[in-house]
């Protein structure tokens, strides 16, 4: 087999696998309907030599489509100020989604009371978020386990 073959072959293999990672990353986000980091990834990052030259171009479209956002002059001073007036934002909204749970809570309380009650929808609901519970749980423990489906790393 000669050079020039050799590196076509390579670059089909790699282009492969771009557009492999490419619909694999449409495909999960689009899973969690996020259109606006879908809008992210265009097909005319695809071509780019290398991995890092297409996350480049991810970043760059990132900064050009979000620039109202940003900071200027972004400094350290800048992201300190930033990071504090979220964490105390949050802070500060905490009795009022304690209270929204509380809500939340005694509705279930009473739907609990009048199980006897329920239409074949309020079933339903509760067994849905019964599923999405335990899947969340499973999903958390594979998590935890290091993406493993078999056990703990000894």
């Amino acid at each position: 087999m000669n050079v020039q073959a050799s590196k076509t072959h390579q670059e089909g293999i790699y282009i492969n696998r771009v557009l492999t990672l490419h619909s694999y990353l449409l495909f999960n986000i689009s899973l969690f309907n996020s259109y606006t980091v879908v809008s992210f990834f265009n097909l005319h990052c695809l071509p780019t030599k290398f991995y890092g030259g297409f996350i480049a171009c991810v970043y760059k479209q990132l900064l050009e489509q979000n620039k109202h956002y940003i900071q200027n002059p972004p400094t350290v001073e800048k992201c300190n100020l930033l990071s504090k007036q979220l964490i105390y934002t949050r802070l500060a909204s905490i009795p009022s989604r304690y209270e929204a749970f509380q809500k939340e809570m005694d509705y279930v309380k009473l739907m609990w009371k009048k199980r006897n009650e329920w239409k074949i929808e309020d079933a339903g609901i509760a067994t849905l978020f019964g599923l999405e519970c335990f899947a969340w749980y499973c999903t958390g423990e594979t998590v935890g386990r290091g993406f493993t489906f078999t056990g703990y790393y000894i």
